[in-house]
């Protein structure tokens, strides 16, 4: 029997240290109200503004292209060009949670 990947719990956690991991993750930007505003790192995007992180829910978006995503591990896949679940292993490898249903 496989275990089950907490996608839910891993977002969760992810949400408590959202400010963290998107100054890793895109270190060129910067939070405004509720939001992180940044350049979008996979195309040649000049100007912060139209990539943003909302930092209570993990929504993003890039206004410009129209890719988006509902949470954090979506971003992750996003920016690596990995898998979700490839995402959700490595966040919860870097915050060191257990990635699987107990």
């Amino acid at each position: 029997m496989s275990q089950q990947i907490n996608f839910q719990d891993i977002n969760a956690q992810a949400l408590s240290c959202l400010p963290s991991i998107l100054s890793r993750w895109l270190p060129d930007g910067r939070t405004e109200g509720a939001e992180y505003v940044a350049r979008n790192p996979l195309r040649h995007d000049r100007h912060k503004g139209s990539f943003k992180v909302n930092l209570y829910s993990g929504k993003w978006g890039d206004f410009a292209s129209g890719d988006s995503g509902g949470d954090v591990v979506s971003l992750g896949a996003f920016l690596a060009g990995i898998s979700q679940k490839e995402s959700a292993l490595a966040l919860a490898e870097m915050l060191g949670v257990d990635a699987y249903d107990q």
